[in-house]
């Protein structure tokens, strides 16, 4: 399991994740932070390391448990790429983290595939403060940073003079997005977990203030709704297929009592305690990849 740079702490569904398939596979199976690794080309082949010098074979199957929003194209990715180029089989692959790493890329994808999402608009290197004087930018509309995480850096704006008055104070690190509010889902989404294709679970979102964001981080409640949302589910199955994602977090809004459309994918969801069947889930995910590489799978304790 690949997992992100120290001092950062594990999420609780990561270690209980860990926990399992240390129990299923023994030695067979490690955590490794991204700060603890050193890769690159010795005598013509590619190589892996520990900061130590201990020299490391190539991981059969790495579950990929950093969050692919904040990974950087020349660490994060490139560790990745050279995991990938070494032989291994990641779950989720190079070409599926790449597209959900940020949440410009996850649309471009989802709307070429025909799925609903909402009217979004974002820039380049356009000065922000121009940006929000755009004449096709409608308002209101939620802001959100291209590679926010957990409801961060997440406002609605209800008119354009709000925006031009605040941004001037927003960072400039990454850019940002103008998405239309889905007014029916204001503080309430859909959070789909879906593994191998099949939708494995799902959790409604709720905002406890009336706010926008719903996220447990901003102190939102979360009910388990598995099966209650059939056509939720299904949506939440193509858009993680869209994405060549095998394990994925979809967060559906609300467009009406009966219909959808795809806010944003997660390629390292998180789950509630009681959303038991996710961990046997990944692990029966990482049997199979496993078996596809011709290695015995151990038995189940």
């Amino acid at each position: 399991m690949l997992v992100r740079h120290r001092p950062a702490v594990l999420r609780r569904s990561t270690q209980e994740l860990a926990a399992a398939l240390t129990g299923t596979y023994g030695p067979r199976f490690a955590v490794w932070h991204t700060d603890e690794l050193l890769f690159g080309v010795r005598g013509g082949r590619l190589t892996l390391q520990t900061l130590g010098g201990t020299q490391l074979p190539a991981p059969e199957v790495v579950c990929v448990r950093q969050v692919a929003g904040p990974m950087h194209h020349d660490r994060e990715v490139t560790l990745l790429r050279h995991l990938t180029r070494m032989g291994s089989t990641l779950v989720n692959t190079f070409d599926a983290q790449l597209k959900s790493r940020n949440k410009i890329w996850q649309l471009q994808e989802l709307a070429l595939a025909g799925l609903p999402v909402p009217d979004t608009l974002t820039y380049a290197t356009a000065p922000l403060e121009g940006v929000v004087r755009s004449p096709h930018l409608d308002t209101p509309c939620v802001v959100k940073s291209v590679a926010g995480a957990k409801g961060g850096q997440v406002f609605l704006a209800p008119d354009p003079h709000l925006l031009r008055e605040v941004a001037g104070s927003l960072t400039q690190d990454t850019p940002f997005l103008f998405q239309e509010h889905v007014a029916p889902s204001h503080g309430r989404t859909l959070r789909v977990v879906v593994v191998d294709g099949e939708p494995v679970d799902a959790v409604l979102h709720t905002s406890g203030n009336g706010t926008l964001a719903a996220n447990i981080a901003k102190g939102g409640s979360a009910t388990l709704c598995t099966g209650r949302y059939p056509g939720a589910e299904e949506l939440a199955v193509r858009a993680a297929g869209v994405l060549g994602l095998d394990i994925a977090g979809v967060d559906l809004l609300f467009a009406s009592p009966d219909t959808y459309s795809v806010c944003e994918v997660n390629a390292v969801p998180g789950w509630r305690p009681e959303m038991t069947a996710i961990i046997p889930a990944i692990k029966d995910c990482v049997a199979r990849r496993l078996s596809a590489r011709g290695r015995a799978v151990p038995r189940r304790r």
